[in-house]
């Protein structure tokens, strides 16, 4: 009797600790808000990153090992989410329910940790940023940011996307002419874009200078890279439709666009994972095409200095590595490529009018002729993401530029 009492006693023991390890709906309604502005591109205070850890690791605890079976739906779901394909919300549930069950790993910050140990932070690679480089070459690919080495697009592309630039107006919600229309620029591309493209949107929110008819939408979002925004069937395009929609403007008012693109966890040597960034890029350019009837034009840009990150996510050279890959789609248009062609007078529009948006690459604190340097502390812990004041100097250099150029004052400005 006593010992039956006693297993009682060990199982009730065990129940309540069980219970107690158990998330209540409060904190399970927590980690979700936190996980979606995490997959958002928001940034996460170290305070929310510590309740989702504890939260995922007390999930975990508590979890039994996935069957084979249950292993095998899992990893059918990851390759189509990779592939950028939408999710049912019962494969959601079911990819959030095997995360938690699976068997403790090695946690990511210590892989994270080694990789800092292997890789410290440099303040300058010694690589030599596009437009400095001019004729010179980097593994055989002559810099400048367009052909011959040169900074300035050729005579003929500026000519054509200045025509484009003068039919740029504010439009109506059906795309005709209307003097109380809008003029949407739309951003496209992962989580440093959005994180950036956020920043941009508050400083040219304080500008009395831009056109009232303007209208800035973003649609970058985090964890997104360009093998994704290149399928045209990835839920990205579904988020960006529902942005636009959430501004009070419309697809066919959408004429500019600032696209800043990387792939995530590059390792193939020169050029290879540049040549795959660029053709991702062209089958972007291509789904935007198809989805916004009027857009005319589209800035590109490369990553950011890549030589302080703590992670394998998008380091040097692969950061600098992506700046030839925006040239090559631009210089691809310049020689005539019928896959980038944006006159319809030369058959199909495949693409916007693409040129070159803000440079954003600098050898760190080395900086480059402009002057232009980047601190360790213009990027958050992961050496990769900006930080505050690594947003506003992307922010700052997208607004002088749009400012500045002359495809984009015309209508970026008030009084161009």
């Amino acid at each position: 009797m006593r010992k039956t009492a006693r297993m009682l006693l060990i199982a009730l023991v065990g129940a309540l600790l069980l219970a107690a390890q158990a998330p209540t709906p409060d904190e399970a309604k927590r980690f979700e808000a936190i996980k979606a502005r995490h997959d958002r591109g928001e940034p996460v205070t170290a305070e929310e990153r510590n309740f989702a850890m504890r939260y995922m690791q007390g999930q975990k605890q508590q979890a039994s090992p996935p069957t084979a079976e249950e292993g095998r739906r899992f990893q059918a779901i990851k390759a189509k989410r990779q592939r950028g394909e939408p999710l049912t919300p019962d494969e959601e549930q079911f990819a959030r329910q095997m995360l938690q069950r699976q068997p403790q790993q090695q946690p990511q910050q210590q892989n994270f940790a080694e990789y800092a140990k292997a890789h410290p932070p440099r303040e300058s690679t010694g690589l030599v940023p596009l437009p400095d480089l001019g004729k010179g070459t980097y593994q055989g690919e002559q810099g400048g940011l367009y052909p011959d080495g040169q900074n300035t697009p050729p005579a003929a592309h500026l000519k054509a996307g200045r025509a484009l630039t003068r039919a740029i107006a504010p439009l109506d919600a059906e795309g005709r002419k209307a003097e109380s229309g809008k003029i949407v620029l739309l951003s496209i591309g992962m989580s440093n874009t959005t994180q950036e493209f956020q920043a941009f949107q508050k400083v040219s929110g304080e500008d009395k200078d831009l056109n009232p008819r303007l209208a800035i939408v973003d649609g970058a979002q985090g964890g997104q890279a360009a093998e994704i925004t290149a399928n045209p069937q990835a839920n990205y395009w579904k988020v960006v439709d529902e942005r636009i929609a959430k501004a009070g403007v419309t697809a066919k008012q959408v004429q500019a666009v600032w696209l800043k693109q990387a792939n995530i966890r590059p390792t193939q040597e020169f050029p290879a994972n540049a040549k795959k960034l660029q053709g991702d890029v062209v089958a972007t350019l291509h789904n935007l095409a198809a989805r916004f009837p009027n857009l005319k034009i589209a800035y590109l840009s490369g990553r950011t200095y890549g030589g302080y990150a703590a992670s394998p996510l998008n380091p040097e050279p692969h950061a600098y590595e992506s700046g030839f890959a925006m040239k090559w789609v631009i210089v691809e248009q310049i020689a005539g490529k019928a896959e980038l062609n944006c006159d319809a007078a030369k058959g199909e529009v495949q693409s916007p009018w693409v040129a070159w948006g803000p440079y954003l690459w600098t050898d760190g604190m080395k900086g480059r002729q402009d002057g232009f340097t980047y601190a360790r502390d213009d990027f958050g812990p992961d050496g990769t993401h900006p930080s505050t004041s690594g947003r506003e100097k992307v922010a700052r250099l997208l607004l002088t530029f749009l400012k500045s150029d002359p495809t984009s004052r015309p209508w970026f400005l008030k009084s161009p």
